[in-house]
């Protein structure tokens, strides 16, 4: 056995005949000592030796008993031992070189022996994974071991056969002129590329082969290059695949929180086998977080996004020379575990060549390369450093399925930035779902909102929306002739277009899906906010008049003064302010309590936390550790959870008032309709041209304007049934109605009503307005008391019931010619012209309000807040024009209506 001569001071070697380009220490007998490449992560720390040389920065000696003199870290906690290439003269011992070499026989053994002294905690193993036997390669394509044939031999990875005989680059020049007519691109490549080409092409020489590659790799903007002509034109068994070459994934199942596994085979720039790494949080992350942070990355379901700004020096200390990873997906299948390739994608890499090139994936990917960027001397510091500013890891649904685009996809984006400069740099991971696909094939084992749909059910939902989407447009033309026939309205056409669109999975942040979907609900916003504004302006406008049933109980006590003028009436008129003013009272009540809506809401989202739900992946807590990540939120899950809360409390609260409350405790409406009755008042809608409501208010007694006593007299004979029902029409009790005028009847009434809506004009104002106001007043009252005691045999009513069709579809299919129509209403529907019936598109518009607001600032308080005060501003809009408009029907003056 031939040994090398150990004879020389290793700190004086490495001091006097160190080679910064081959990385070789020099030997007196013509030796040398080769130092393998290492890529030390940090500083020398607390006992620990320092740097072997100022032109080895990466190299750190470690100083604990294992770690002797001879024994170097290579960054990951596992100590490497200096390659020895002695010369092959015969060599003479002395007892010094031979205690020296039994020395480091014996730190090689305790290495060996020993490997956790010093370990770090990132595992590195060079091992492939699988049961393979030593004669046996992991195929990936076929998800099995294949025997290697004679002569070749397992390869490192274990992932392919090679060729037995391998020798490594040993950087001597050696060039190919013929190879290319492009000059290379780096110093590092005109140092080591050619060479390696020989290498690689005339020998099995597989370190010269990974170089190769790796070489192509480093130019990371463009395949036309010298490094790509060569790898083009190398011929040799052991020569690495550059590109992906798609193949099926086996059905996967993952479950809740389950860790998606992927391992590293990692790569030196020279060609070297590092071993295999498990992905685990910082192990692709260049921004530095909390290790529980960055495992989150790895969490089935979970939308990663990371960012931050480092500066390119740290990063130059933290990886000095670039580390080529090839990355992997382990999974288990048959209880046996398997590797995956996952393609990388670098979108900035120029290509001159055909399409089917251009669409290629690579294998082979690194993180930051400070040797591209050296000039004059490898040693020297890079003046430029390439890194990838962006990883983007996709996860493409259903796993299983076979096509163009894989399931499990790592594109990356790299940057040239100076090696003093600050730069941004960003590592996310987003899931997608391919349209036209079942996700039957990939398992999600959640109870989660990220809700994946069988393809028969996708077929039967969008069936089912389509039918809807055609009912809800037949509907809504149903409900516009409705409204010209009431309004008395003609040539009303209607172009519409009618579109639907599902989706089956949480899309991604700023894709296409999710900005649609916030233009849609801020679109559903600004029409209900248009439904809204239209529903106020309907109310404020109305035509009401209060009908008072009262006759004088003895002559007018004031004669008619002179002049011709009317008579001042004895009818006591504050059973009519007290009806107005009652009117006025619950224009703005409404069924459900809008401040402990959102509170409660409030409640919900942020103490109780169901708004830590809506982020981008499978967790259910509601609680998350401080150190826990928090996933970015979802504005489709944010929507979806705020909005079914605020309908679902929304819901309960009518639910209770109307179920509980107004049974129990206290019914506006009808409380209404009784002091009508107990008022000698009855109450006259119009809420369009021809359409309203009527309230018979119509005292069965005969007066209300009587005292105390007899007024306890009346309510006790209606108690024991000594009078008649409350009704319009004999043996009824029904006193609500929908009515339905005639144009005669309508023209009747806009003509006695004009002078109540004239205003004063000018600056002068008519002396007489006011009486003509009166008189019109008393005038209506007349006419409306009359038409409703079947007084006008030329413009008379008829009291009848609605089809089922009709009230279903709230409206009319008969219109009044000749008589009026009076559809009797026990539902007290003349409430549509208050908030009380129209809590449905108050409700929805809150919640549409509340839910943009979100959308916009990303939180639930300021949303809250900004609902509360919108809220308020509505009702006091609602209730400072009703009451205006109130007493401008009614001649009731405001000072009257408190």
């Amino acid at each position: 056995m031939k040994l090398p001569q150990l004879d020389v001071d290793l700190e004086r070697a490495a001091s006097d005949s160190y080679n910064p380009v081959v990385r070789t220490v020099g030997l007196q007998s013509g030796g040398a000592i080769q130092i393998l490449p290492s890529h030390c992560s940090r500083g020398c720390g607390q006992g620990e030796m320092q740097k072997l040389h100022p032109d080895l920065p990466q190299h750190c000696c470690y100083a604990c008993e294992v770690c002797s003199h001879g024994t170097y870290s290579n960054g990951t906690g596992s100590k490497r031992r200096r390659a020895l290439e002695g010369s092959s003269a015969d060599v003479r011992w002395s007892s010094v070189k031979m205690s020296r070499f039994l020395a480091g026989y014996s730190l090689l053994c305790a290495w060996l022996l020993y490997p956790l002294c010093c370990s770090a905690p990132t595992e590195i193993s060079t091992t492939a994974p699988g049961n393979c036997g030593p004669s046996q390669f992991l195929d990936t394509q076929v998800f099995q071991c294949s025997p290697c044939g004679e002569p070749l031999v397992k390869s490192p990875t274990g992932l392919r056969c090679v060729c037995a005989d391998s020798r490594n680059v040993t950087g001597q020049a050696a060039e190919c002129n013929a190879c290319s007519s492009r000059e290379p691109a780096s110093l590092w490549e005109a140092t080591f590329l050619d060479s390696s080409f020989l290498a690689c092409n005339n020998s099995c020489n597989l370190t010269a082969c990974e170089l190769l590659t790796n070489t192509v790799i480093l130019n990371a903007f463009s395949l036309e290059t010298r490094a790509y002509d060569l790898y083009a034109k190398a011929k040799n068994q052991n020569l690495p695949k550059l590109f992906y070459s798609n193949t099926g994934l086996p059905p996967l199942s993952f479950g809740k929180n389950s860790k998606i596994n992927f391992k590293l085979v990692k790569y030196d720039a020279r060609g070297n086998f590092l071993g295999w790494e498990d992905v685990t949080g910082g192990t692709l992350q260049l921004c530095a977080d909390r290790q529980s942070v960055l495992d989150a990355a790895y969490s089935f379901g979970t939308s990663y996004q990371q960012s931050c700004t480092v500066q390119v020096s740290n990063l130059l200390r933290r990886v000095p020379e670039p580390i080529f990873y090839e990355m992997f997906l382990q999974f288990s299948n048959d209880k046996e575990n398997w590797l995956w390739p996952v393609p990388v994608a670098n979108p900035q890499l120029q290509l001159n060549s055909p399409a089917s090139l251009r669409s290629e994936r690579l294998r082979r990917f690194f993180l930051v390369d400070g040797l591209s960027g050296r000039q004059g001397n490898l040693s020297n510091q890079p003046a430029s450093v390439t890194l990838a500013a962006g990883l983007l890891l996709s996860v493409d649904l259903p796993t299983s399925s076979p096509g163009d685009q894989s399931a499990f996809l790592l594109t990356v984006k790299y940057a040239k930035q100076d090696s003093t400069a600050t730069t941004q740099v960003s590592f996310a991971v987003s899931y997608t779902h391919r349209p036209g696909t079942s996700p039957r094939d990939t398992d999600v084992s959640s109870n989660h909102s990220h809700m994946l749909l069988h393809g028969p059910q996708v077929i039967q939902l969008l069936e089912t929306l389509a039918i809807l989407g055609s009912l809800a447009a037949l509907y809504a033309l149903l409900k516009t002739s409705s409204w010209v026939r009431r309004s008395r309205l003609q040539n009303i056409s209607f172009i519409g277009q009618q579109s639907s669109a599902v989706e089956v999975m949480v899309p991604l942040a700023g894709s296409q899906i999710e900005t649609n979907f916030i233009i849609y609900l801020s679109c559903a916003f600004v029409l209900k906010a248009v439904d809204l504004l239209h529903l106020l302006i309907t109310q404020v406008t109305i035509s009401i008049f209060l009908i008072d049933w009262e006759k004088p109980k003895e002559k007018p006590a004031f004669k008619a003064p002179a002049g011709g003028q009317r008579a001042i009436s004895s009818v006591s008129i504050w059973r009519t302010f007290l009806i107005a003013n009652e009117w006025n009272e619950i224009q703005t009540h409404r069924k459900l309590n809008p401040s402990l809506q959102l509170f409660t809401v409030l409640l919900l989202l942020e103490v109780v936390g169901l708004k830590n739900i809506t982020s981008r992946d499978l967790n259910l807590d509601l609680h998350p550790g401080a150190d826990a990540y928090l996933a970015a939120w979802s504005p489709i899950l944010r929507f979806g959870i705020a909005a079914s809360l605020w309908l679902a409390l929304g819901i309960a609260q009518v639910a209770f008032f109307t179920g509980i409350y107004e049974q129990f405790v206290e019914d506006k409406i009808h409380q209404f309709i009784d002091l009508c009755s107990m008022s000698n008042v009855s109450v006259f809608i119009l809420m369009h041209g021809c359409y309203g409501f009527y309230v018979h208010g119509r005292s069965v007694h005969g007066h209300a304007d009587v005292g105390m006593d007899a007024m306890h007299a009346c309510l006790r004979k209606e108690e024991e049934n000594l009078c008649p029902l409350r009704g319009l029409e004999a043996n009824s009790d029904i006193q609500t109605f929908e009515v339905l005028l005639t144009d005669r009847a309508r023209q009747l009434y806009d003509k006695i009503t004009q002078p109540l809506m004239e205003g004063p004009r000018g600056e002068r104002v008519r002396v007489n307005l006011h009486e003509q106001r009166l008189r019109s007043y008393y005038t209506l009252n007349r006419f409306l008391s009359s038409f409703l005691e079947h007084t006008y045999r030329d413009m008379d009513y008829v009291v009848k019931d609605k089809f089922f069709l009709e009230r279903f579809m709230d409206m009319e299919f008969q219109e009044p010619v000749d008589m009026s129509i009076l559809y009797t209403d026990a539902s007290a529907l003349f409430s549509r012209t208050l908030f009380y019936n129209n809590e449905l598109a108050l409700l929805v518009f809150d919640t549409l309000l509340f839910s943009v607001v979100d959308l916009g600032t990303q939180d639930f308080l300021l949303a809250a807040i900004i609902t509360f005060v919108v809220q308020k501003l509505v009702k006091m809009l609602r209730h400072a024009l009703g009451r205006r408009n109130l007493a401008a029907k009614t001649l009731v003056e405001k000072q009257f209506l408190i």
